[in-house]
């Protein structure tokens, strides 16, 4: 009897024993769940707190490269390093100079390419992460490509290829000094226009080359011998190269062959070349008017109410006069 009872006993306390069991699994289940959600929640905080100061510290230094970038002293420095380049490169071609200062002279180089390279760095960061405000605008990629070409090694017969490579850095003048590439664009701007007055010199060119070489190639062989060779003499003639003298020969069989000569100096040196002046003008002074319209102040929200204003009042007064002149208009 005693035994049943303790079997009933231990049988009735199983499933107490069980469901304590399955409350301690629970507990330690959520415990751990807890634990994980907790140090997920840290380590992501962590991570964005990291996140945020870093994105701070790229601001600070994008704003530090900008104002580097756009100091007017920043700009004076880079000229002069492009001055010295340029200094560096003509002593190099002085063969006793280079012999005695070869050394240093090369490290003025090194200095130059780290200032450069530097240069670049400061204003890709000034705009990162647009970059295209950078490599977008022609001057800054051709400085690019300056620094890349330079940074490439050549050796045996290609060091040649390098030392006429730095000579571009000192083309990196007109992308520096601001006039002088508002002077290269500008002759770009005109290269369309000049279209028409080179298909007209072309005209002219040939005209005369033909009629100059059934004139003149017997007698002068040296300047009319051939098509090329009279395009090429009155190319010498256009630019006034001893001009004359090629009149002179001509004369000598054909007295009245001034008139051939004196019409195409007329023609291709006082008239044509003088339009493509004043083709590269009229652009120089599109591209000056441009230039002022981009540095003049924005407009105040202020002076475009103010103009507003005015065009309405203006507007209003029109309106009246002509009330005013319907009124007095005689019907019928």
């Amino acid at each position: 009897m005693p035994a049943a009872n303790a079997v009933r006993h231990t049988q009735a306390r199983q499933p107490q024993a069980r469901l304590t069991l399955l409350n301690a699994g629970s507990y330690l289940r959520r415990s751990f769940h807890s634990r994980v959600r907790f140090r997920k929640t840290s380590i992501i905080a962590a991570i964005s707190k990291h996140c945020r100061s870093d994105k701070r510290y790229q601001e600070v230094i994008r704003a530090y490269c900008q104002k580097i970038a756009a100091h007017k002293a920043f700009e004076r420095f880079v000229v002069a390093v492009i001055v010295i380049n340029g200094v560096i490169l003509g002593l190099e071609t002085s063969a006793d100079i280079f012999a005695q200062y070869g050394d240093l002279l090369m490290l003025g180089n090194q200095l130059v390419l780290a200032i450069f390279i530097l240069e670049a760095a400061i204003k890709i960061t000034a705009v990162a992460p647009q970059w295209k405000r950078y490599f977008g605008d022609g001057w800054n990629l051709f400085d690019f490509s300056v620094v890349v070409l330079s940074l490439i090694p050549f050796t045996g017969d290609l060091a040649m290829v390098a030392r006429l490579l730095r000579l571009l850095r000192v083309l990196r003048l007109i992308s520096a000094i601001p006039e002088l590439r508002l002077i290269v664009s500008t002759l770009m701007r005109s290269i369309p226009s000049m279209g028409n007055v080179l298909l007209l010199m072309s005209i002219i060119f040939y005209i005369y080359a033909v009629a100059g070489y059934h004139l003149f190639h017997a007698h002068d062989p040296e300047h009319w011998r051939t098509l090329g060779l009279s395009l090429l003499t009155l190319f010498r003639i256009v630019t006034l190269e001893d001009w004359t003298d090629v009149m002179y020969t001509a004369m000598e069989m054909h007295p009245l062959a001034w008139i051939y000569f004196v019409s195409f100096v007329i023609m291709g040196t006082f008239v044509i070349i003088n339009l493509f002046i004043a083709v590269v003008l009229n652009n120089l002074d599109e591209a000056k008017a441009e230039r002022l319209e981009q540095l003049q102040p924005p407009v105040s929200r202020d002076e475009l109410l103010r103009e507003l204003r005015q065009t309405q009042e203006s507007l209003a007064r029109l309106h009246r006069r002509l009330e005013a002149q319907d009124e007095r208009r005689p019907e019928g």
